[in-house]
């Protein structure tokens, strides 16, 4: 198991570690509802260092990640951020990332830690006849994610950067906690604002000290892969795994918005179809109308207890004090107020279809 540059911290914390995408990873340190609690109410910091980064550079990186992304990164500019994803030949994702623009022919990809291998390859077996220069900096990059209402606030004294007017998905490069080149992002995956950094590994226990000093009058606290689920299902995110895999087309996904047919790019004629004729099934939201909570896999059936999917990722939400899911369900079953009912532990129980996000600030 590789250990992130934080390891230590984590463990002078007391968190609960557990293996998670090849490394050690902090699932909770004083609990998940109360770290979920802390992101969506002031600020929470997550270790997300096992996440990969990639450098694209060169005069044809803008044409490779055109070929192989679903999104148009032809709309980007030097300090704004994309959601894209990488769609494979047979109609599934590789994928899902980030696409930065650092410069007119430099790009920062950031994927998922379990895919930094796959992602890699895929990419690098598409790339010969591009002129592109490849760097893999996910073994140096350390990435700390300063989440929640009170994380730009408590951050500010921090750098010189002007946070407070950083739009979403926007990003700049300045001088962090005293380190220079930190890249200070907008972005999360938990819906409750704040801040993504990226650091060189060397000075990531810096950053962390100072982050914490920084927020101790904000109620921050440090929080783990466990409530950083939550608090990405309660907003409708997609986890790479469970919510997507190599199977499921971005359309089925409701992922039309990042599938931009202005280009062409892997298997793109499939999902434009796709997008024109419709699809058989779809990822929907589903609030579990008793006390009884969903997990990947579990059937979903219609009215009639016909089976007509299953469950992608559920959890009781914290913010919510409820059951709540994501699941794949037959088109004709997609629309917001369906009845269905999931099968838990040989018990149907009832539910229903409802809109993304599930929590609303």
């Amino acid at each position: 198991m590789q250990k992130t540059a934080l390891y230590q911290k984590h463990i002078d914390l007391g968190a609960k570690m557990v293996p998670f995408a090849g490394f050690e990873m902090p699932v909770s340190y004083t609990g998940i509802v109360e770290e979920h609690n802390a992101v969506r109410e002031a600020v929470g910091v997550f270790d997300v260092s096992h996440m990969g980064e990639f450098i694209l550079e060169g005069s044809g990186a803008l044409a490779l990640i055109q070929s192989l992304t679903s999104n148009d990164a032809s709309k980007l500019f030097p300090g704004r951020v994309q959601y894209s994803c990488l769609p494979n030949a047979s109609g599934g994702i590789v994928d899902d990332l980030l696409v930065y623009q650092m410069a007119e022919d430099k790009y920062l990809l950031v994927v998922n830690a379990s895919n930094i291998e796959k992602d890699w390859n895929w990419i690098k077996s598409h790339s010969a006849s591009y002129d592109v220069k490849m760097t893999n900096i996910s073994d140096d990059t350390a990435l700390l994610a300063v989440q929640g209402p009170k994380a730009i606030e408590a951050l500010q004294d921090l750098t010189d950067v002007d946070i407070k007017s950083l739009e979403y998905y926007h990003f700049a490069i300045g001088t962090f906690a005293g380190v220079e080149n930190v890249i200070i992002s907008a972005t999360g995956y938990t819906g409750a604002g704040g801040l993504e950094l990226y650091i060189p590994n060397a000075d990531a226990t810096k950053v962390w000290d100072a982050v914490f000093e920084a927020g101790k009058n904000f109620g921050i606290k440090p929080a783990g892969l466990g409530c950083r689920d939550t608090l990405r299902l309660e907003m409708g995110f997609c986890l790479y795994g469970n919510d997507i895999n190599d199977e499921t087309s971005p359309m089925e996904a409701g992922l039309g918005w990042i599938t931009k047919f202005t280009k062409k790019f892997t298997n793109s004629e499939t999902f434009e179809k796709q997008k024109q004729n419709g699809v058989e099934k779809k990822l929907v939201g589903i609030e579990v109308l008793e006390k009884a909570i969903p997990r990947q896999h579990y059937e979903i059936l219609d009215a009639n207890e016909n089976v007509i999917g299953e469950v992608s990722s559920g959890t009781m939400s914290p913010s919510m004090q409820k059951p709540i899911a994501m699941g794949y369900v037959t088109t004709a079953n997609s629309k917001e107020g369906t009845p269905l009912k999931i099968r838990i532990r040989n018990k149907l129980v009832d539910a229903k279809v409802v809109k993304i996000p599930f929590y609303k600030n």
